[in-house]
């Protein structure tokens, strides 16, 4: 059991450190929008605003685009802060949270930082990753405080329907217990009819971002969604971590916010091209077997044969292309791939994939 100052994040620290290559399949959000794409000029900018609990420019935008109002709404430095925050506000050490399997790694280590209990409900490759309301019922216990999930499914890309989500939730409340479900991936689903799981009972509480689904991650432009009493405490608890954001950040943000049709329009348009490259990719290869979320960001097929670690080795060394390694998700035989960069980058990206696989397929 590691103490809290040992406690870090080994896919953060492989990301920033060793993900790092020329076609790079290993972000998982849509490419970099270009600042010259936002109606922005410099007279528009201040550095400094009067300290407050959220900016209202960037809070009403947040909550209109939410349906929600504004007493409901905390802003945070990405979905990642707002993870930390929520969790923060919600567990006292010794509590038991119960976490899908497989997850995003940092939802467990935030966890285990606040001392929580951490158990786990599956998430099964063979049911395509939906989660299971019974399944979640079988796992809980007297002592579970918290339910925590992806939506979409981090490293999947699977949608759960509101139905199971509602369900979830109504066997969550029997017991006493919150569900937080993370929804940084939602957007990228371009529904106009997706609505966020805060809407489903009293019970629930959303993060999310412009990171993922808008290409927006330089922003840092997060909040959580939580009933006004939980969401007060949050901006309390948040002095002793943010204080006071970054005023360029929120006044660049609320830009993206009146133009986020046009940016959700560029985003959407290269899924949409990049998908089929991604579809066909996967038909030519009989080592690959894959859930295929029809929206979304990534994919996470299994390599059918042969050592994964082995393979993202050769793949980064002598073909200048990263995915993640399924070992960060708890599934040590998966790849996670991003499907949000450049076509072009994406296209010669997989080709390299292929090459590196028929490669391995000639080890003995």
């Amino acid at each position: 059991m590691s103490t809290r100052r040992e406690i870090r994040s080994t896919y953060l620290e492989w990301a920033k450190l060793r993900s790092h290559a020329k076609f790079n399949l290993a972000t998982s959000g849509i490419d970099g929008y270009p600042l010259a794409e936002l109606p922005v000029k410099i007279e528009d900018l201040e550095i400094s605003a009067a300290g407050s609990y959220g900016y209202p420019p960037l809070q009403e935008r947040v909550a209109k685009k939410n349906g929600v109002g504004p007493e409901c709404v905390v802003a945070a430095n990405g979905t990642s802060m707002a993870n930390h925050l929520a969790m923060a506000a919600l567990l006292e050490p010794g509590d038991e949270v119960l976490i899908e399997q497989p997850t995003y790694e940092p939802l467990l280590t935030v966890a285990e930082y606040l001392g929580a209990k951490v158990r786990r409900f599956p998430r099964r490759f063979e049911d395509g990753f939906q989660i299971d309301p019974r399944e979640i019922e079988r796992h809980m216990t007297p002592h579970t405080r918290l339910i925590i999930l992806t939506n979409l499914h981090n490293p999947s890309g699977a949608r759960t329907p509101e139905s199971k989500l509602r369900l979830a939730g109504e066997i969550a409340q029997s017991r006493g217990a919150q569900v937080l479900v993370d929804e940084v991936y939602l957007d990228a689903c371009f529904d106009p009819s997706a609505r966020s799981a805060f809407h489903l009972g009293s019970n629930f509480i959303v993060t999310s971002s412009l990171t993922k689904a808008f290409g927006l991650s330089g922003l840092r432009c997060g909040w959580i969604l939580a009933a006004a009493p939980l969401a007060e405490q949050m901006w309390r608890l948040n002095d002793l971590y943010g204080v006071i954001p970054a005023h360029v950040a929120e006044l660049l943000s609320v830009i993206a916010f009146d133009h986020l049709a046009e940016i959700a329009d560029y985003a959407r348009k290269q899924l949409e091209t990049n998908r089929p490259v991604l579809q066909r990719f996967l038909n030519s290869r009989k080592d690959l077997v894959a859930i295929r979320p029809d929206a979304g960001t990534i994919a996470f097929p299994n390599i059918v044969a042969g050592r994964v670690d082995a393979f993202c080795q050769l793949l980064r060394e002598k073909y200048d292309t990263s995915v993640v390694p399924g070992r960060f998700f708890e599934m040590p035989d998966h790849i996670r791939i991003g499907i949000g960069g450049k076509t072009e980058m994406l296209a010669e990206g997989l080709k390299r994939v292929g090459q590196a696989l028929d490669e391995m397929a000639t080890w003995s």
